[in-house]
């Protein structure tokens, strides 16, 4: 790809339960990255409420934007293109986010660029790693997503591995909920599982015969609420720590297992890790402790892009950009999007 202009996008993200908008220039460095988040509100009820979320971010789209324009120093009209999250996520929060894109792409006479959520995350590892350049692995682990993917090229992926019921951040939220700790599970049960033993407890690891690179949580999920039932009906007490600690390295145990047993069965030796799962302190330096023993380059991006931000997605913009990708005034939002799909 030649780089004779300076490509700059806007990119607008709120699939979920952050508003967000950043100022990208050609994929790799990014100029502003604004993110309002609605954590502390949906702690109120446990998780995400999607209505909830859905007015949030009508109410802060325009000031999200506004705010990276201003950071960036960039006006709209030094933009080259207007890039939006269209999927997968929550169908309000998705619509609220193209409405937008559509309204300035419109009014200021941009290219549409629509940039899938997942693809997103992968590339947030162009950010802070501009050496970073397919093929390479990378292991998606979100709330609402895991996947082993094959990253080909620039929007071309293969799907290698994937959950079959609960995603990892799923799973994270709803052990942390059953154990006293709340909403959101991940960072808290990150937290609390520094000061307990990973081996007191010995949950299960799912192994899928059939299809040996996907995933299941479900069932370790079902051993913690009955270890924790098992443990009341007994009037026995149980460490909150130490249950946070043996849950947090089954999971860790099966992805890492997964994804070191794809990088050596497809010869990769560059490893991504991505999603807001991917900012756990355990899994990173399990991750880390594996590729070395396996001579795999290892990546992953600071906590700030892991969660759901907007430079991700204008560094996947670029990329869609530049192979020629746009869309009409006709996009929609896809809560179900596959990886992939166009």
């Amino acid at each position: 790809m030649s780089e004779e202009k300076d490509i700059l996008i806007l990119a607008i993200e709120s699939s979920c339960d952050e508003t967000a908008a950043a100022v990208v220039k050609n994929g790799r460095d990014v100029l502003s990255n604004v993110i309002s988040s609605q954590i502390d509100l949906h702690t109120l009820y446990g998780g995400v409420v999607p209505e909830i979320a859905s007015r949030k971010h009508i109410e802060k789209i325009n000031q999200v934007i506004e705010e990276a324009l201003r950071e960036a120093g960039t006006a709209l009209e030094q933009i080259d293109a207007v890039a939006v999250t269209y999927g997968p996520g929550l169908v309000g929060a998705l619509l609220v986010g193209v409405a937008e894109a559509k309204a300035i792409a419109y009014a200021a006479k941009k290219p549409l660029v629509g940039v899938h959520h997942i693809e997103g995350h992968i590339a947030a590892n162009f950010i802070e790693h501009k050496e970073l350049k397919p093929p390479f692995f990378s292991l998606v682990v979100s709330g609402g997503h895991t996947h082993l993917v094959r990253v080909k090229d620039y929007g071309k992926f293969d799907i290698i591995g994937r959950t079959r019921d609960d995603a990892a951040g799923e799973a994270f939220d709803k052990v942390a909920r059953a154990i006293g700790l709340g909403y959101p599970g991940g960072p808290k049960i990150d937290r609390v599982a520094k000061e307990g033993d990973p081996d007191a407890v010995a949950f299960p690891r799912a192994h899928m015969e059939d299809a040996p690179y996907d995933f299941s949580f479900s069932g370790l999920k079902s051993a913690v609420l009955n270890y924790i039932n098992g443990c009341r009906m007994k009037g026995e007490t149980y460490s909150q720590a130490d249950v946070a600690a043996s849950f947090q390295k089954a999971v860790t145990d099966v992805l890492v297992e997964n994804a070191m047993r794809a990088a050596k069965e497809y010869h990769m030796d560059k490893f991504a890790i991505a999603g807001g799962v991917a900012s756990n302190t355990a899994l990173r330096a399990a991750m880390a402790k594996a590729c070395e023993a396996e001579g795999i380059e290892l990546y992953y991006p600071s906590p700030v892009y892991c969660t759901d931000n907007a430079a991700m997605i204008g560094a996947a913009a670029y990329y869609e950009y530049r192979n020629g990708t746009r869309h009409g005034w006709d996009l929609n939002a896809v809560p179900n999007l596959k990886l992939g799909e166009r």
